[in-house]
């Protein structure tokens, strides 16, 4: 496997350290809005958008003032493309908070298992990527296991679905311009922060919900810790992914959607019987596929 150049075996262990962490991190998070429960998915959505905001611009201008405003803006593609990833990741956001309050853990895992292959297919279609004989046999398997789960349900697993195509189009929208990702994180917060405080102050005037006080402190507390939750690992996932090889990033964020299964099935306890199995299993073997593929061409290169 090959190795990002310039930069240190130590950096690589710390950047592979710093990347797993994260994923960690982003698979446990069901439980941290859990919490939550008591507070309207919205008003968390809300409050996730303003606290990250604060924390994710405070760092940029104290590490690199207004620098990195400037060499975005100066791209003429970058604002308004940051704007169309701004509503797709506020939308991923916030059916997936939803989802894991109304008892879906399990549902968002696998949209996060599939979400690699509806990348996959979104750059067919936008991007006139070509895809090797075992990609395709890999997306054929996890469209099996998906045809699998809608036929046990009755239903398509809207939920999945949801999650997978709104972050596979905001990682098609931010590989169409070249940008730092915390600074287009920064810049897509900045679009959301006005909407999301005016929604939190409408929702303060007697709307449904308060700004602060409504739930208690200890839920006050959760929604700006949930503004860290939020940034923190993204940072780390951007200093991460810059010091370890592509390939091992593509393994190591299955992480994510494995703890949020194991979460969903022996925390939450939603059911997962043997048909829900069989469906999954499809879904992992395009992806096991999809994985050997790539280690396998990133060794040959």
């Amino acid at each position: 496997m090959s190795t990002p150049p310039n930069h240190s075996l130590q950096e690589q262990r710390r950047g592979f350290a710093i990347t797993a962490f994260t994923f960690t991190l982003w698979g446990l998070v069901p439980v941290y809005w859990h919490l939550l429960k008591a507070v309207p998915s919205q008003q968390i959505i809300a409050h996730r958008i303003i606290w990250s905001t604060v924390l994710v611009v405070a760092w940029l201008l104290l590490s690199a003032g207004t620098g990195w405003w400037k060499q975005i803006a100066a791209q003429k593609r970058a604002l308004p493309t940051l704007a169309l990833s701004s509503l797709a990741i506020a939308f991923n956001w916030g059916l997936y908070i939803w989802a894991i309050n109304a008892g879906h853990v399990i549902e968002t895992s696998l949209g996060y298992f599939i979400n690699p292959l509806v990348s996959v297919l979104l750059g067919v279609v936008v991007l006139k990527e070509r895809l090797r004989g075992l990609q395709w046999l890999a997306v054929g398997c996890a469209a099996v296991g998906v045809a699998w789960l809608t036929i046990d349900a009755g239903t398509p697993p809207w939920i999945a679905l949801g999650l997978a195509c709104s972050f596979g189009l905001y990682g098609l929208l931010r590989k169409l311009i070249s940008v730092d990702p915390v600074a287009g994180l920064g810049v897509e917060s900045l679009y959301l922060f006005l909407p999301a405080i005016g929604f939190a102050l409408w929702s303060e005037n007697g709307h449904g919900g308060g700004f602060f006080g409504g739930w208690g402190w200890k839920n006050d507390a959760l929604l700006i810790l949930g503004g860290a939750v939020t940034a923190l690992p993204l940072i780390g996932f951007a200093y991460g992914v810059k010091r370890i090889p592509l390939s091992l990033v593509g393994i190591l964020q299955y992480i994510a959607p494995s703890l949020g299964l194991l979460l969903g099935v022996f925390f939450f306890r939603e059911p997962f019987d043997t048909a829900k199995a069989v469906g999954f299993a499809a879904i992992w073997t395009g992806l096991l596929l999809f994985i050997g593929d790539s280690v396998w061409r990133s060794r040959r290169g």
